[in-house]
């Protein structure tokens, strides 16, 4: 079998030029070329601090998380098919898996360690016992072959377009398997996905005897790609093209996963943000390998509709939960935001590659306002505990976990952070682009020659960067430095957001102390000179706290403010405010300052500037306080407990939310069948507009059906009331909550028990407005809510009033 050597970077999260660093293949790739992630060193700076919680806390634990929760047992069972194995949990379980090897198989090519290998050599031999003679692997299957896991069908590929996952577990296991063999030059996984592949190339495609069908869920298209230029063998990226032409021409079409139209005719980013932004990435990929334009111009256009209308300020791309899908144009609200972390992983990813396609810095400056603010937000500092959604607005129903029983973001945090230093630095013929400013030291091939750089800085927490020459054989070569936007006076490249502060940053560039000047080609800053060891290049940008504001088409952000500094987008979090954030009023021109604090969250910088406080007073009018407002950079937020956050902050009176007297209900003691962090949500006195309002949190009880539920307010003392107000939690048709069944209210009684109230005239469960039951009068100290919920379906409160 032909071997191609090609790059970590390549094999690890991207699909770069097909003559990565000078290792050519005869195939046609990306215009320019990675680097290798194994040729960058980064240094011990913010992101080396990453690099280090991902070695030493993220991958052990997402280890022992697939230990403790049956990954392995998956397999085992699978080794041994049998009518009595039980098949629990997710359909694409095995890909934790193969991602957390993946992220292991990076770290083992710049960390180098034995006992690490050795236990990714026992995980694959009980991988392997599960492989069926002719290669399929799918445990959800194969474990119990007459009961299946229910979405997998009672054949192969029966569901494979719909929630199968069969192709997706197949792409996971072909990158983690490739990510192996570059970085211990073993075959064990790589042959057990050639195999897997090989059956999925035989069983699916056009010819006759084969099944016509797509991924349900998309990235076996780049890594088939990925698999073509690791063998040579071109059947492998005629597979990944014939999943892409085929999608939208089978039978089973659906926006959810793209499916509603060929993907050459698409031009609005629609449906699930994470299959999307896999599927434009598999599009680049193939696009490169085999010329097919009509692919980019697709990719282009849909690159155009995201930022200009489906993308957050922090780079998160998915606005609602209901599919986990865009939104509509403009659709950006914040306390319901979804910006998945595998969703903000796959922005990385799309952009990346249309930046080796087009060359052009506006692919940067979206990728890495997505990597410093919605994707590591997705990851504690310590790397122990994970965001699924990344909201922009919480009230404390939003907290870290340490692991889901839906793992894709932990595991795929796994597979990217080891990943990042390839990102920094691109090679074309004898130009060379610094992309991203990190601490690191960096061998590159320049022209087939060899150059060594070393790049000094504190970015993110100011904007000086030095890049030292250390070696050059290369002689003369343009350094291209990209100028990012916000210093370009650019938050978007697009109107979807614009600085509102009419501040003009200023950005200069010396070269062993002297001032250049050069023109911007496509966003970069180019010094083409014969260079020599010892060249110094110093880059300053300046870098301030400015405010920006979103499109006005943009509803959720309307008469708000966003305040970002660099590439941080900052936030109001309440450890740092003695007040409620949400009733906070900015000037209309801010004033900032900067401060320095090493000792909080791993070493950030706060910005403060001065505000107003609004609230009404028991006779309902409306008090103004001055206050002095704390920020903190975005991605550190719920590192301190659960508690109020906001990224967009009111700058006109109309979008504030001014603090309301407290009421019976808010000073109670709230408690349910089902604790979680959204609990005190029911008594936050928000209601909502309407039966499709996501601005607001919520509570509810899903994944329970059909099972009598309860949540009880313990007041503060004795009190009288008569009647209750229910405000239902209904997501129909998307997601699992709808009204209760039934439900009666209960007080306590003298006697320290529950008692039914007497006399309620009507338990309504109407979606969208107040359900009001009146009763007749009880003096107690507790008030109980009994709910059943439906037969297939949870339910949910946003709010109960009690009087």
């Amino acid at each position: 079998m032909k071997k191609i050597l090609i790059s970590a970077l390549l094999l690890a999260t991207l699909l770069p030029s097909a003559k990565a660093q000078g290792n050519k293949t005869e195939a046609h790739g990306y215009p320019i070329d990675p680097v290798p992630f194994t040729s960058v060193k980064v240094t011990d700076s913010f992101w080396g601090q990453r690099l280090k919680a991902s070695r030493e806390v993220t991958i052990p634990l997402a280890f022992s998380k697939c230990e403790e929760t049956g990954r392995y047992k998956n397999f085992e069972m699978a080794a041994h098919p049998s009518e009595n194995n039980k098949v629990t949990g997710f359909s694409f379980d095995d890909t934790d898996v193969y991602k957390t090897i993946e992220g292991a198989s990076y770290l083992l090519q710049t960390y180098p360690d034995k006992k690490l290998k050795k236990y990714i050599d026992s995980v694959l031999v009980i991988v392997a016992a599960a492989q069926e003679p002719d290669g399929y692997l799918y445990t959800a299957r194969t474990m119990n072959p007459k009961h299946p896991h229910e979405w997998a069908g009672s054949k192969r590929w029966e569901k494979v377009e719909e929630l199968s996952h069969e192709f997706y577990n197949l792409g996971h296991m072909v990158e983690g398997a490739i990510a192996h063999y570059q970085a211990t030059g073993q075959r064990n996984f790589l042959d057990i996905a050639i195999r897997y592949a090989d059956c999925v190339c035989r069983e699916i495609g056009p010819n006759p005897g084969q099944q016509v069908k797509v991924p349900g869920h998309q990235i076996a298209e780049m890594a088939l790609a990925k698999l073509y230029l690791v063998t040579g063998d071109k059947k492998y990226l005629d597979q990944a093209k014939f999943f892409l032409d085929e999608r939208g021409r089978t039978p089973y079409r659906n926006e959810y996963n793209q499916t509603h139209k060929p993907v050459t005719e698409q031009d609005e980013a629609v449906g699930h943000a994470v299959r999307a932004a896999y599927m434009y990435s598999g599009m680049a990929d193939v696009a490169a390998l085999t010329g097919d334009s009509a692919y980019i111009h697709a990719i282009d256009r849909i690159w155009d509709n995201i930022v200009s209308k489906k993308l957050y300020i922090t780079g998160g791309i998915g606005a609602t939960s209901q599919g986990e899908a865009f939104g509509k144009n403009y659709e950006l609200p914040n306390m319901s935001a979804y910006c998945e972390t595998c969703a903000a992983i796959g922005n990385v990813y799309m952009n990346y590659r249309l930046f080796l396609l087009h060359g052009e810095s506006k692919y940067y400056d979206v990728l890495e306002r997505s990597l410093y603010n919605g994707l590591i937000s997705g990851v504690s500092l310590d790397g122990g505990g994970f965001f699924y959604p990344n909201p922009l607005e919480s009230m404390g129903q939003h907290q870290r976990q340490p692991w889901f029983g839906c793992a894709c973001c932990p595991s795929n945090i796994c597979r990217f952070i080891p990943s990042l230093p390839g990102y920094i630095y691109a090679v074309k013929e004898k130009s060379v682009y610094v992309n991203l400013f990190v601490d690191n030291n960096a061998t590159l091939k320049v022209d087939g020659k060899k150059v060594t750089l070393r790049q000094s800085t504190q970015y993110p927490w100011n904007g000086d960067i030095t890049v030292h020459v250390d070696r050059n054989s290369a002689g003369q070569f343009a350094l291209k430095i990209r100028i990012p936007g916000w210093v370009r006076n650019e938050v978007t490249p697009s109107d979807l957001y614009m600085f509102t502060d009419g501040k003009q940053l200023q950005y200069a560039i010396r070269v062993n102390g002297e001032e250049v000047k050069s023109e911007l080609q496509n966003g970069y800053f180019v010094i083409d000179r014969k260079w020599k060891k010892g060249d110094k290049v110093d880059i300053h940008f300046d870098m301030e706290p400015r405010t920006v504001q979103a499109n006005p088409k943009v509803e959720a952000d309307r008469g708000r403010i966003a305040i970002e500094r660099g590439p941080l987008v900052y936030c109001a979090e309440w450890p740092d405010n003695e007040f409620d954030i949400f009733s906070v009023l900015l000037p209309r021109h801010p004033e900032f300052t900067v401060v320095e604090t090493p000792n909080l969250l791993y070493g950030i910088n706060q910005l403060k500037t001065d505000a107003q406080i609004l609230k009404y007073n028991e006779e309902g009018y409306l008090n103004v306080e001055r206050t002095r407002l704390t920020l903190i950079p975005y991605y550190a937020w719920a590192h301190r407990g659960p508690g109020s956050m906001a990224v967009w902050l009111p700058q006109e009176l109309n979008a504030t939310r001014p603090s309301q007297p407290a009421t019976l209900a808010s000073k109670s003691k709230v408690d349910a069948s089902y604790k979680s962090s959204a609990l005190s949500s029911i008594h936050d006195r928000l209601v909502p507009k309407d039966e499709f309002d996501r601005s607001i949190p919520y509570y509810h009880w899903w994944p329970k059906q059909a099972s009598t539920e309860w949540i009880s307010y313990e007041f503060p003392e004795k009190a009288t009331v008569s009647t209750s107000t229910v405000y239902w939690f209904d997501d129909e048709p998307w997601g699992g909550c709808r009204t209760p069944k039934s439900w009666k209210l209960y007080y306590r009684n003298d006697q320290g028990e529950w008692e039914s109230v007497k006399g309620a005239n009507r338990y309504g469960t109407d979606k969208g407005v107040g359900n009001k039951v009146m009763f007749d009068p009880v003096e107690t100290t507790a008030v109980k809510l009994e709910i059943v919920l439906p037969e297939k379906n949870s339910a949910g409160i946003f709010e109960w009033e009690v009087e």
